[in-house]
């Protein structure tokens, strides 16, 4: 979704529930989305944070600076058409996850990886029954069926909103391990991304970091803690 920043055309940005969701009313108008539909939040809270994210905006609107508006209305018009492809998406990363593939060496860095995303795995057993083979290298491994099914069946209980959500933190982080943790609210969200940016951060302690480098972290971080956010306004 994208669009030019347009000068702000409103002055009062509030939730107002209604019997098949929340809107957001900008001077008492409803808020449309790109296919013309009434965004209608699915929870009261993110209902709220979408109207003060609209009420927060300055004089210009960027959609860019709209991370919540722009997951909701991906959601609401994209949600259910494109169940099959998201999953899909999420399943392939499932396959050859981020946290099965670990380095030979450093030590110092073999050490980092056990401790930061052995967790993860443990928990995705026990809470999914999917066990994930690790392995050292990037040679690619076949993950055991029942863990992949295990997964799928999770991705199946989801709506479109929450599945978008997963989706999005999936393809931020690398894993979809992760990303169904940050869904379950099991690990705070901060040490969900630190694990995802684990290498990232080992490199840049040896080598150092440029500001061009500095600000993709950023805003890969920043990206990350907005799906984190939207999830967990869908789950209040």
């Amino acid at each position: 979704m994208t669009a030019l920043p347009r000068k702000r055309f409103y002055q009062e940005a509030r939730a107002e529930a209604r019997a098949d969701g929340v809107a957001v009313l900008l001077d008492g108008k409803p808020l449309l989305t790109p296919a013309r539909r009434i965004l209608l939040a699915p929870t009261e809270a993110l209902g709220t944070a979408l109207a003060a994210e609209w009420a927060r905006a300055g004089d210009r609107i960027d959609i860019a600076d709209l991370a919540l508006t722009r997951l909701s209305m991906t959601a609401q018009d994209h949600g259910d058409a494109s169940r099959a492809p998201w999953t899909d998406e999420i399943m392939k990363f499932a396959g050859s996850d981020l946290l099965c593939y670990r380095a030979a060496e450093p030590d110092a860095l073999i050490r980092r990886q056990e401790q930061a995303w052995s967790p993860f795995l443990r928990w995705t057993e026990a809470a999914l029954g999917a066990r994930f083979r690790a392995t050292t290298g990037i040679a690619a491994i076949a993950q055991p069926e029942p863990a992949l099914a295990a997964v799928g069946a999770r991705l199946a209980a989801f709506n479109g909103w929450r599945l978008l959500g997963v989706r999005r933190a999936t393809e931020i982080s690398g894993s979809a391990i992760l990303a169904l943790a940050l869904e379950a609210g099991a690990f705070p969200p901060a040490e969900i991304v630190a694990a995802a940016r684990l290498d990232e951060t080992f490199q840049a302690e040896r080598w150092g970091v440029d500001a061009e480098a500095a600000a993709r972290e950023a805003r890969i971080r920043r990206d990350f803690f907005d799906a984190a956010r939207f999830l967990e306004l869908l789950a209040r």
